[in-house]
C-alpha cells in the first residue's frame, strides 16, 4: 500500500497574507453595514430617499423622524458600500440619493433582487453566536424557534420574492402534470411553510386548488394566517401547527418542502410521512439550496452564503432534533436523492434550478 503525504507550506507570502488582510477588512466593512442596511430597512430611510431624491442628511432626518447626526453617518457608511449615492456637495452641504438599481435592491419587496430581508437574516442569525457557539461544545444544537424573531421574519422576506419569480411560472410546469391538476383543482400540503409565503402564492395562482400549509413553531402559523387573511386566500388556505412527521390529511397530489427539507432532524421521517400521504398519482416537490455533491463544488460565493447559514442555522436546527442527520444547507443531489430513496421514493429526478435553488420531483 502506498501512502502519499502532502507538503505543508510553512513559510509566509507576505502577498498571499495581504490579500488575506485585505479580504477580512472587506468582510468586516460587509458584516457591520449589514446591521446599518436592517436599520435603514426599519427607520425607513430607504424608502424616504428613493421618494425625495437627492437630499441632505438633515432632509433625510426630517423626512424619517430620526437624528441627523446619525443619519448623516449611515449615509456616509451606506454611500461607502455602495448602497447609497453620494451626489456631492451643493451650498456647502453634503447631498445622498439612491440609484434606480438601488431603489430596487432596498425598497421593492417584490424584485427577485430585493436585499433587506437577506441582511436581516444575517443580523437575525448573528444574535444566536453565542448560544450557537455552545452548541458547537455540546452537540445538542439550537432549535429553530429558539433565535431571534428577525431571522423568521427575515427568511420570508428574503426567499418570497425568489419563489414569486419562479413557483408558479418554472416549477411547478417543471413537474410532470401538476399545473394541470392544480388548474382543475388539486389538494396540496406546503411542510415547514413558516409565515406562508409560499402557501399564499400557489393559492393565487390557483384558486380551485386547497392548500395546507404546516410548521411546528407557532408564532409562524400565526403570522401565515394573518398574511393568508391579508392576500385574500382564506377560502382555499389552512395552515395548522404540526411536525414535518405528523401533519394531517391524506390524498395530497402536491407535497412541498421549500428551502426547509435539511433543517429537520428526521428528512427521511418526513419524507416517509409524505409519501403515505401522497395520492396514488401524488408528487413531492422538494427546494433546497444549490449545491454540488462535493465541498470542491461549492467553494463560490453562493457556497460561501449557505454553508455560513447552515452552520449557524441549519445544522444546529437539525441537531436539536431527534435522530439529527444534519444535512446541512448544501446537501447536493446525490445526498437529497438518497434521503426520497431511504423514505421509499422510487422515482427522484432535478425537475429544473436557478442560481440558488435545486428543484426535485419524487415520486413514489
Amino acid at each position: 500500500m502506498t501512502q502519499t503525504t502532502t507538503k505543508v507550506r510553512t513559510e509566509v507570502d507576505p502577498d498571499r497574507l495581504q490579500r488575506l488582510v485585505e479580504q477580512a477588512v472587506g468582510d468586516f466593512g460587509a458584516a457591520l453595514n449589514a446591521s446599518l442596511v436592517v436599520i435603514g430597512d426599519r427607520l425607513g430611510l430607504y424608502r424616504a430617499l428613493a421618494t425625495s431624491g437627492s437630499c441632505s442628511a438633515g432632509e433625510l432626518a426630517a423626512a424619517t423622524d430620526t437624528t441627523e447626526r446619525n443619519v448623516r453617518e449611515w449615509l456616509s457608511a451606506q454611500s461607502a458600500a455602495g448602497y447609497v449615492s453620494y451626489d456631492g456637495r451643493a451650498d456647502d452641504v453634503d447631498r445622498w440619493s439612491l440609484s434606480p438599481e438601488q431603489i430596487v435592491a432596498f425598497t421593492d419587496e417584490d424584485s427577485p433582487a430585493f436585499l433587506a430581508g437577506g441582511f436581516q437574516v444575517v443580523t437575525g442569525a448573528a444574535k444566536a453566536d453565542e448560544r450557537v457557539t455552545e452548541a458547537f461544545r455540546s452537540g445538542r444544537g439550537l432549535g429553530w424557534h429558539e433565535h431571534h424573531e428577525d431571522l423568521f421574519a427575515g427568511t420570508e422576506r428574503f426567499f418570497r420574492p425568489g419563489y414569486a419569480a419562479s413557483l408558479v411560472s418554472e416549477w411547478i410546469p417543471a413537474l410532470d402534470g401538476v399545473r394541470d391538476r392544480l388548474v382543475d383543482g388539486g389538494l396540496v400540503a406546503d411542510v415547514g411553510c413558516g409565515h406562508g409565503a409560499s402557501t399564499i402564492l400557489l393559492a393565487k395562482a390557483f384558486p380551485r386548488s386547497t392548500f395546507a400549509g404546516s410548521d411546528y413553531h407557532a408564532p409562524s402559523i400565526q403570522a401565515a394566517r394573518k398574511a393568508s387573511a391579508a392576500g385574500g386566500v382564506v377560502a382555499n388556505t389552512t395552515f395548522e401547527v404540526a411536525a414535518a412527521d405528523a401533519f394531517s390529511g391524506q390524498d395530497y397530489d402536491l407535497i412541498c418542502y421549500f428551502d426547509c427539507l435539511h433543517d429537520m432532524g428526521d428528512p427521511v421521517g418526513a419524507l416517509r410521512h409524505a409519501r403515505a400521504a401522497l395520492g396514488s398519482e401524488g408528487v413531492v416537490m422538494l427546494v433546497e439550496p444549490r449545491a454540488g455533491d462535493t465541498v470542491a463544488e461549492n467553494l463560490n460565493p453562493v457556497g460561501r452564503l449557505f454553508y455560513a447559514a447552515s452552520t449557524l442555522i441549519c445544522t444546529p436546527a437539525s441537531q436539536s432534533q431527534s435522530v439529527s442527520r444534519a444535512l446541512g444547507a448544501q446537501a447536493g443531489v446525490a445526498r437529497l436523492t438518497e434521503v426520497a430513496r431511504e423514505a421509499g421514493f422510487s422515482r427522484v429526478r432535478q425537475a429544473t434550478s436557478t442560481p440558488f435553488n435545486l428543484v426535485l420531483e419524487l415520486r413514489a
